[in-house]
């Protein structure tokens, strides 16, 4: 794990822009720091190591190819990268490697194979850079599912510049893109800022599974990006081609698919463990893991003296059972609280999910004890197990084969009722208006009229809502998932776990991400997936063989925290009243001023907490930060 970043065509001292492109992300790679320019210094390439295979100097970045055609800096993990390298000595196309680093057999096989074609073969999380000195071609990759990130675009002058994390790119020498306005409307609605876009006019996320192609002499009209792997074909190719066997028999192949998977990703010269938080996912994960370790698996957890936020004593539980070396942190409301003023510059824009608050304590306990952690998040998304599908499904099949020129008004008339309040009516509101599943992304968050206000710009971005029609998937919930898959999954999920632990130095690996897990969760009927109000069937299966069914049949909380009653309480609350007083939001002029007074006075006087609450306030202190630099 690693950071990268560069640039080209920059006309100014391209060694102190570098350098500050490095030292702005000195968390993610603690362990050595490289960099590379051409001969003309048109293009120059950053690194930041944090040691996790070859710890020695052969595994330093940028790295340039055994024939010096190519250079790279790379971020993330090949899984599996040995049996790459095996291939390339049986057929001859290098005879020796260096080191052991992942990093030179990718690089190798890049030029082996060529560059699609070689990331074809690759099993991992990366985000990559890689220059060609004979083309002169800037290529950049990201990974399949969007767990390493990558930022990219033009700045002032016609500079081009990419790097893991957005705040490098603002440190360039004439970096001045305003705001992206249009973005915002989308930030309030879901609480981060989607792929492709960011919250800097010009600059991007390159999407999952994607590659970018930049050719000399570097300018907008000679970009161009393409897929080399689409989550949305997976699914269509996986639902068109069912897998045949019995419900027992694809527990049976799931569980070999997640061991190959854990296998991969337990390998590292440096400590292994796993986060563990006594859900189906984690637990899974755990079990799985130290069927396969040789003594016992390191297993992290924390806890809170909190009603309906504490599952310490339960992963505890698990841990004892499985024969896991577990360790806890208790935390308090204090030590949450104490990392709010951190959050701004650890996300680079503005980001909203609260448990993003308890991932970081969780990684930061964790890396007093290990460098690489094992999560169990994608089971949700691949396996139904979010509670809202059974409810979604079992709604929409039933309205549905209700015409929609009825279903329409008599939505309008639920949601502005006083049945609203109540968030089953107002779930069964929403389903009424849609036109498809794919349409609740949008429709759900349309319930409250005053979230679409809160920013003064009235231009919005295209988004993700309605990439697919009505039944692209033949199955309601496939639908759905999908649609989290595309967005919800890698642009909350995957940024809150990358962003948290990468700001301590922790290296987090999603074994449910392996592609072969991925495809063949999609080639599963939703009926080995979800029973009524039972998700993860399968999955659950492949549990059951570890730990008994009667200890994991809890409600589970996660990682959570109660960010509503907390910001009543003094201390948080004078914080948030300082972010959200008029005078500075009206000075500010982005955010209209008499709308988020109204938001504000509904929680305090009324009782009526919104989300958007968090939203607001995560976007007002990354202005703070963004306007103390």
């Amino acid at each position: 794990m690693c950071g990268i970043a560069g640039f080209c065509n920059l006309k100014g001292n391209w060694k102190a822009n570098i350098g500050r492109m490095n030292a702005r992300m000195h968390h993610r790679g603690p362990d050595g720091e490289g960099v590379w320019a051409s001969e003309d210094a048109r293009v120059v390439l950053g690194h930041k190591r944090l040691s996790i295979v070859d710890l020695s100097a052969n595994g330093a970045q940028p790295m340039e190819s055994h024939s010096g055609r190519y250079v790279m800096a790379f971020n993330g993990e090949i899984y599996n990268y040995r049996k790459i390298a095996a291939k390339l000595l049986e057929e001859k196309k290098v005879t020796a490697f260096r080191g052991t680093s992942d990093t030179e057999v990718l690089l190798e096989a890049m030029e082996a194979y060529g560059v699609e074609q070689a990331v074809s073969m690759c099993k991992g999380m990366f985000a990559v850079a890689l220059y060609d000195k004979k083309e002169r071609v800037l290529f950049l990759l990201r990974d399949r599912v969007g767990e390493k990130p990558l930022y990219y675009g033009f700045t002032g002058e016609g500079v081009f510049a990419f790097a893991s994390e957005i705040g490098c790119v603002a440190e360039l020498e004439g970096f001045h893109n305003p705001i992206n306005r249009k973005v915002l409307d989308i930030y309030f609605t879901h609480g981060y800022i989607p792929a492709p876009y960011s919250i800097y006019e010009g600059i991007y996320k390159l999407e999952a599974g994607t590659m970018l192609t930049l050719k000399a002499p570097f300018a907008p009209e000679n970009l161009s990006v393409s897929a080399y792997w689409s989550m949305k074909e997976a699914a269509k190719r996986g639902q068109e081609h069912l897998f045949q066997g019995s419900e027992k028999e694809a527990s049976e192949e799931l569980e070999r698919l997640l061991k190959a998977s854990i296998r991969e990703q337990m390998v590292a010269d440096v400590p292994v463990g796993a986060f563990l938080s006594a859900g189906i996912d984690s637990s899974t994960v755990v079990a799985l893991m130290q069927s396969l370790h040789g003594g016992k698996v390191r297993s992290f957890t924390i806890g809170m003296n909190e009603d309906g936020y504490n599952e310490a004593v339960a992963a505890k539980e698990i841990a004892r059972h499985l024969g896991t070396e577990h360790t806890e942190l208790y935390i308090t409301k204090q030590d949450a609280i104490g990392v709010v003023p951190e959050l701004a510059d650890m996300f680079g824009e503005p980001f909203a999910d609260s448990s993003q608050i308890p991932t970081y304590l969780v990684s930061r306990m964790t890396r007093e004890h290990v460098t690489v952690s094992l999560s169990g998040d994608g089971g949700d998304e691949l396996f139904c197990g979010y509670t809202s599908y059974g409810s979604v499904s079992r709604i929409w099949n039933k309205m549905k084969h209700v015409p929609y020129w009825v279903r329409k008004p008599c939505s309008g008339l639920v949601l502005h009722s006083p049945l609203a309040k109540n968030p089953v009516y107002r779930t069964k509101g929403t389903l009424l208006g849609a036109k498809g599943p794919g349409r609740l992304y949008e429709i759900s968050y349309e319930t409250d009229p005053l979230i679409r206000k809160i920013s003064k710009t009235h231009e919005y971005c295209p988004y993700k809502y309605n990439e697919f029609g009505e039944g692209y998937l033949e199955e309601t919930n496939h639908n759905v998932m999908l649609m989290d898959l595309l967005m919800y999954h890698p642009d909350d999920i995957l940024v809150k776990v990358d962003r948290a632990a990468m700001a301590v130095s922790l290296e987090t690996r999603v074994p449910m991400l392996d592609k072969d897990v991925v495809e063949f969760a999609w080639s599963l009927p939703i009926a080995y997936k979800r029973e009524g109000d039972v998700g993860k069937k399968v999955l659950r299966d492949v549990l059951y063989r570890y730990v008994p069914r009667e200890m994991m049949e809890r409600p589970k909380k996660g990682f959570s925290i109660p960010i509503d009653k907390w910001l009543l309480e003094p201390g948080l609350r004078d914080w948030a009243e300082c972010l959200m007083g008029r005078e500075l939001v009206e000075r500010q002029g982005i955010l209209d001023a008499a709308v988020v007074e109204r938001i504000w006075r509904d929680f305090t006087e009324k009782g009526i907490w919104r989300i958007q609450i968090w939203f607001i306030l995560m976007f007002q202190a990354w202005m703070g930060a963004r306007s103390g630099k």
